[in-house]
């Protein structure tokens, strides 16, 4: 590492390491538990949901990373949301990947059926399409490119998170109003989601921001105050 590096650069190297490492980590892991034989059962199954669920995980992350900037002031926060959307994409992708190769051989004709008769792949198809795009135009290239409109697009990512949530509960066999089964999950994420796209909201972000500096403010004037006593 070099020494004429400033403090800022690196924390944001230490945090995209510790990105890095958290992403890839289910990746290791379930690799290893599908050629160890240890992946229940049903190995296909198994490997979809948790492609598919940290896929959604990964997915919330990326939304948390703009309201937690907002809340804390940390900036490097913001150097990692690029990964984690790309994370994202990996994980749908491989999702995707187990759905069309090892559950239906690569068969066209299989796998178009099953997305256009089934309303959950109907929309977790349009999640991924949606990602996908993300994915391709998140490259600094594509925002001078795109100017206004790579603001618009990217906002699509909200889109593509209450569908990846449809397509989470719907695939789910318990009954959403009882929250039989594991419903409640994709409920819990739906939640998460819708929260964060109100923090979004103009006035609510507003809200948050003044609320948050002033907090940090005093918070800052507090601990100089115990600094100036104990000097």
């Amino acid at each position: 590492m070099s020494l004429s590096m400033k403090p800022r650069d690196i924390r944001i190297n230490y945090l995209k390491t510790a990105v890095h490492i958290a992403a890839i980590a289910p990746l290791v892991w379930l690799l290893w538990a599908w050629f160890t034989d240890n992946l229940t059962i049903n190995p296909i199954q198994a490997a979809t949901l948790r492609t598919g669920k940290f896929a959604l995980i990964y997915l919330v992350l990326t939304l948390t990373i703009t309201p937690a900037h907002i809340l804390t002031g940390y900036n490097p926060l913001i150097s990692v949301r690029r990964m984690l959307g790309l994370y994202t994409f990996l994980y749908a992708a491989i999702h995707f990947i187990i759905f069309s190769w090892l559950d239906y051989g690569l068969n066209a004709q299989l796998i178009i059926s099953e997305i256009i008769n089934k309303r959950y792949t109907i929309v977790g198809a349009a999640a991924l399409v949606i990602l996908l795009a993300l994915a391709v135009t998140s490259f600094r290239w594509w925002m001078k490119k795109l100017g206004k409109n790579w603001k618009r697009l990217h906002r699509l990512v909200y889109i593509a998170g209450l569908l990846v949530v449809l397509h989470y509960a719907w695939s789910k066999k318990g009954d959403i109003f009882r929250l039989a089964g594991d419903i409640w999950q994709p409920l819990l994420f739906g939640a998460i989601i819708l929260a964060l796209l109100v923090m979004r909201l103009p006035r609510v972000r507003r809200w948050i921001s003044s609320t948050s500096q002033r907090l940090r403010a005093a918070w800052r004037a507090r601990t100089a105050g115990k600094q100036t006593l104990t000097s």
